[in-house]
C-alpha cells in the first residue's frame, strides 16, 4: 500500500533516531532532532492559517528549512511550492499568484525581491519556521491520502508563462523507491546536494530520495566548484547530483589549477538536465578517476532512464541508460505508431512518479499526454539491448531546406575537439535555406583554435547540411535557471 510523504520519513525516524539526517553548514540534525524540527515549523504553519489543502510558497537560497518546509507540508496534508532563489520579482509574483499560495517565506538573500513581488502581509522570514513555540498548541497529524496535492513545481520554460506541474504523495513516495532500488541507496549513503532546492532534482531527487532512504544529506548553500569538491571528500560522499554545466565548472577549475581531489569514496556521479558531451565526461575520468553517469528524467515524469548500481555491464557509449523500474514507455513516429529498434521516435513515459496535472491548465495538460503517457519532446531510440539514447529535442530541431538537424549530434561532435570547453548549437535564419546551424564555443583554459579548424574537425563527422558554417567564440554562455544553456538568450544576442 502506497503511504504519504511523512509516513515513509516517520519510519526512517523511529529506526534511525540517532543517525544524522542532514548537515547545513555549521549545523547537524539527527532523524530525531529533524523530526522535532518538523514538529516546531508545523506548529507555526497552523498558526499562519496553513492546514490540509492550503498551500504555501517558499523563496530562498538552499537552507535545510526547505526540508524541514517540505515534510511539515506533507504532515499537515499543505501543498508546497519551493522557488528558485535565482527567479526575478516579476516570476516571483506570478508563481505566488498563479499556485494560490497565501504565505511566501523567504530569506535575506531573497527578502528585497520578495517585498517587490509580494504583499507585504503575505510574506514571513524562513527563520519563523524555527521560532520558539511558545503558546502554540502539538500539531497533530491530518488525514492525508497518497492522491492528495503535495507539491507545485514551476518550470523554468523557454516561451510563455512557466508550467506549474502538480505531483501527490504518492508520486514522490514511488519516485523515492524506484531511485533508491535503481541506484542502491542505503542507510550509509551521504548524498551531496548543491542544486537548487527551488526545483525538484535538488529537492526530491537529491535530498528527498536521501533521506527517505535513511541517510545522511550535505546540502551546500549554493553551488561553487570549490565547495562541492571539497564536501565530496571532507563529508565522504557517496553520492552526488549535477547537470553538466557543474561537472564541467568543476572539472575547469582543477584544470587551471592542476588541482585533484581524491574522489575514490563516491560511488556515483550523477548527471542530468542535458546532454553530457562524451570528451568532457573522458577528461573528467582521467582526472579524478571517475566515471559519470548518465540519468534521465523530467518534473513531470521521474525516474525515466539511468544506471543501477547492481548492473556490471558497462553503459554504451552515447546510452543514457536502461528503463527505471516500473517505467512504461513507447517511441512513436510522427503517425503514433510505435518505432522499431535503433529507429528514432518521440520518447513518451509513464513513469514511478508522473505529473497528476498543469495547475489550473487542463488544456496544456491534455496536450502533454498521449494514451495515459507523458510526452516528453524528446527524440530518443531503443537498442536491441534495451539501452535508450537521447537523440534531441523536437523543439530544438534545426530545419536546413527541409533536412533535419539535431543540435545535439553537433554539439557531441565539436566539443571533441581538445580546445573546446563548452558549446551551444542553435538554428539561425537564413534566405536560401530557412533555417542553418550556428555555433556558440567556449574555449579551454589556454587553448586556443580558429573558427575554419573547428568547421575541419566537424566535417570528418558530420554531413555537409549539418556543420555550421559560423563559430563564435565567446567567454561563456548565459545559464537559464536550472543551469543548462540558455539558448534562447543566444539566439537573440546572434539576430541582434
Amino acid at each position: 500500500m502506497t503511504k504519504t510523504v511523512y509516513d515513509h520519513l516517520a519510519a526512517m525516524i523511529e529506526a534511525h533516531a540517532d543517525r544524522v539526517a542532514i548537515c547545513f553548514e555549521e549545523e547537524t540534525l539527527t532523524y530525531r532532532a529533524f523530526a522535532d524540527a518538523i514538529e516546531v515549523a508545523a506548529r507555526h504553519l497552523r498558526a499562519f492559517g496553513i492546514g490540509k489543502g492550503s498551500t504555501f510558497a517558499l523563496y530562498a537560497q538552499n537552507r535545510v528549512e526547505h526540508m524541514i518546509a517540505y515534510y511539515a507540508a506533507a504532515r499537515l496534508g499543505a501543498v508546497f511550492v519551493p522557488l528558485n532563489p535565482n527567479l526575478t520579482a516579476s516570476e516571483v509574483e506570478y508563481a505566488f499568484r498563479h499556485s494560490g499560495a497565501t504565505i511566501l517565506f523567504h530569506d535575506d538573500f531573497a527578502g528585497n525581491v520578495a517585498r517587490a513581488a509580494v504583499p507585504v502581509t503575505s510574506l514571513r522570514s524562513l527563520d519563523e519556521l524555527r521560532a520558539p513555540t511558545d503558546g502554540l498548541a502539538a500539531c497533530k497529524d491530518a488525514v492525508v491520502a497518497p492522491e492528495d496535492d503535495f507539491l507545485i513545481i514551476y518550470t523554468s520554460g523557454s516561451t510563455g508563462a512557466p508550467k506549474a506541474i502538480v505531483l501527490d504523495h504518492a508520486a514522490q513516495v514511488k519516485a523515492a523507491k524506484a531511485l533508491a532500488e535503481m541506484w542502491g541507496l542505503t542507510p550509509e549513503d551521504v548524498t551531496l546536494v548543491g542544486l537548487p532546492l527551488g526545483y525538484l532534482y535538488g529537492l526530491s531527487t537529491g535530498a528527498a530520495v536521501g533521506l527517505q532512504a535513511g541517510g545522511r544529506v550535505v546540502i551546500l548553500r549554493r553551488f561553487h566548484p570549490r565547495d562541492v569538491l571539497e564536501a565530496l571528500v571532507s563529508h565522504r560522499v557517496t553520492i552526488y547530483h549535477g547537470v553538466p554545466t557543474m561537472f564541467s565548472m568543476m572539472l575547469e577549475y582543477c584544470e587551471q589549477r592542476d588541482l585533484t581531489y581524491d574522489l575514490s569514496g563516491v560511488r556515483a556521479l550523477i548527471c542530468a538536465g542535458a546532454p553530457l558531451a562524451e570528451e568532457m565526461r573522458e577528461r573528467f575520468a582521467q582526472r579524478f578517476g571517475k566515471t559519470i553517469q548518465d540519468y534521465y528524467a523530467a518534473t513531470e515524469a521521474t525516474p525515466v532512464f539511468g544506471t543501477y548500481a547492481d548492473d556490471p555491464t558497462p553503459i554504451p557509449k552515447g546510452a543514457v541508460g536502461r528503463a527505471a523500474p516500473e517505467l512504461k514507455v513507447r517511441i512513436v513516429r510522427p503517425d503514433g505508431t510505435d518505432c522499431g529498434d535503433d529507429e528514432d521516435g518521440e520518447v513518451l513515459v509513464r513513469a514511478a512518479a508522473t505529473m497528476k496535472r498543469y495547475f489550473n491548465n487542463p488544456e496544456q495538460t491534455d496536450a502533454a499526454l498521449y494514451d495515459g503517457l507523458f510526452r516528453t519532446g524528446d527524440l530518443g531510440r531503443r537498442d536491441r539491448e534495451g539501452y535508450f539514447y537521447i537523440t534531441g529535442r523536437i523543439k530544438d530541431i534545426i530545419i536546413r531546406g527541409g533536412a533535419n538537424i539535431s543540435p545535439s549530434e553537433v554539439e557531441a561532435v565539436i566539443s571533441s575537439h581538445p580546445a573546446v570547453q563548452d558549446i551551444a548549437v542553435v538554428g539561425a535564419p537564413d534566405r536560401i535555406f530557412g533555417e542553418v546551424p550556428i555555433a556558440f564555443v567556449v574555449l579551454r583554459h589556454g587553448a586556443s583554435v580558429t573558427q575554419e579548424e573547428l568547421v575541419a574537425h566537424a566535417e570528418k563527422t558530420l554531413s555537409d547540411f549539418k556543420v555550421p558554417r559560423t563559430i563564435l567564440f565567446e567567454s561563456e554562455l548565459p545559464l537559464g535557471l536550472t543551469g543548462k544553456f540558455d539558448k534562447k538568450v543566444l539566439k537573440a544576442r546572434f539576430q541582434a
